[in-house]
């Protein structure tokens, strides 16, 4: 399925291929052409390892969505279990984004990157042992139960190894580049999201049953590890690092206090403001769409993928390629105030009918907005970062959005039971906040956004492709 999907995205780009970046298939995966054909070998083998992380870590919420009802139901849970599986991925990598950006600063980029993602491979394999285990109640619960638990907080704390990713992309990509490199990194978020649901669902169909779905979530674990192995390079020297303070767990859980402690810069924290009213309604959006879709249309399992599949496709697509496009008409800002207005329009728009296919134009809409506003708070963000701090701070960004996705789709889904499709009217006016706000505060992002850059810190500028 993402082989087919990929291959329409080529076909219908390729009348683009002398303005946009190529998508490539190939045994690598997906590359894409950034530069001149002297520098593209080079270039796609720096970056190829920040997407499969990406991707991967995607998978790592995507790929159970079809299985873990079930997986619940078949030890005798309520539902809400499921629920709680799924914050607990979230919840935990809020703990570890933090902590492992602020290893990165301190480490370098490589090492962390490949150690997070070791802890993520073992997850997946204390996963498959849970299955196994016999049903002995424990505190009310089947053992495989905490064991799976215990498997999705392993994955959620090295999971937090994103915030170290866009370290790494932001090390090695210059000013131009950033933007559109953020927005594959989008894409791809996106295409994890298509296709890891369809994954899930089609190898716990075999004869392996869930058993299936874990294996191939370990196999494509272990292809990104040997990914790492091999291409990637230490981005970020010893001269540009520093020494790391020790901080403790409800320092963590203090963003405000963290803020202090690195002292970013005035818009940084407005950026920071931002994203939280944007990542809190990404957490009630998340929490409520699947039981506003089966209110709405009565989709069984097999509908509910289908659209979750097309209008994933539609996230990958923008992100990757529409967001580009507006960011060089209008920047980075400008760009992030459109995207913020789409999302607070096509979420208001989505309560105003009950046809399916006026229902999609208008999720379109929302869904442009969010392909918009995804790969500019991480640009951003990253270009006004000082670049010595660059880790801290991404891992502070990261932490925000997992705070948002582990304290609130609980929360959500218990208010749409209580007010139904009208929770969305509350909804859309989180986007609209940020909205106002990013447009009372236009001269402060927008004016700046020429004048007050950093550059990123590379630790390969100049090395030819033979390095690698």
């Amino acid at each position: 399925m993402a082989e087919v999907l990929l291959k329409r995205f080529h076909h219908q780009i390729i009348s683009f291929q002398t303005k946009i970046p190529l998508l490539q298939l190939g045994a690598g995966g997906f590359i894409f052409s950034l530069t001149s054909p002297r520098k593209d070998d080079f270039m796609n083998k720096k970056l190829v390892p920040a997407f499969l992380l990406t991707f991967v870590n995607v998978l790592g919420i995507s790929i159970l969505m079809p299985i873990l009802p079930f997986v619940v139901a078949s030890y005798g849970a309520p539902k809400w279990v499921y629920g709680l599986l799924l914050t607990l991925y979230s919840a935990f990598q809020f703990f570890g984004a933090p902590y492992l950006g602020a290893l990165s600063d301190s480490m370098g980029r490589r090492p962390i990157l490949m150690a997070s993602h070791i802890g993520t491979l073992l997850s997946w394999f204390v996963f498959v042992l849970a299955i196994y285990l016999p049903e002995i109640p424990i505190w009310g619960f089947a053992l495989p139960l905490w064991i799976i638990a215990l498997a999705r907080i392993l994955d959620g704390v090295t999971g937090g190894n994103n915030s170290v990713a866009i370290a790494y992309v932001a090390d090695i990509t210059t000013r131009e580049e950033k933007s559109f490199i953020f927005g594959y990194l989008g894409g791809i978020g996106g295409l994890g999201m298509i296709v890891g649901p369809a994954l899930g669902g089609l190898a716990a169909s075999s004869p392996l049953g869930y058993l299936g779905t874990l294996l191939l979530a370990i196999g494509i674990s272990t292809f990104t590890l040997i990914t790492l192995f091999l291409w990637i390079k230490e981005s970020h020297p010893p001269e540009k690092r520093k020494s790391r303070q020790k901080s403790s767990v409800l320092n963590t859980l203090l963003i405000l206090r963290r803020m202090r402690e690195v002292k970013p810069k005035p818009i940084i924290k407005l950026l920071f403001l931002l994203k939280l009213f944007f990542m809190t309604m990404m957490a009630f959006y998340i929490g409520t769409i699947p039981l506003f879709l089966i209110d709405l249309f009565k989709f069984n399992e097999k509908e509910l993928g289908f659209f979750m599949l097309v209008v994933g496709a539609f996230l990958a697509f923008n992100q990757a390629f529409v967001a580009k496009r507006f960011i060089q008409k209008l920047g980075e800002y400008r760009t992030l105030l459109v995207g913020l207005g789409l999302v607070f329009c096509g979420l208001f728009c989505l309560t105003l009918t009950d046809n399916l296919y006026l229902f999609i134009g208008f999720y379109y809409i929302m869904n442009l907005g969010l392909s918009l506003s995804f790969p500019t708070f991480n640009a951003l963000i990253s270009i006004h970062a000082n670049p010595q701090k660059q880790g801290e701070v991404m891992g502070i960004s990261e932490s925000i959005a997992s705070f948002c996705m582990a304290a609130f789709p609980i929360a959500a889904a218990a208010m749409y039971g209580w007010l139904g499709y009208e929770v969305y009217y509350l909804i859309a006016a989180l986007p609209l906040t940020a909205f106002i706000i990013a447009f009372l505060n236009r001269n402060t992002i927008g004016s700046r956004q020429n004048t007050d850059i950093v550059e990123p810190v590379s630790a390969v500028e100049g090395e030819s492709a033979e390095t690698f």
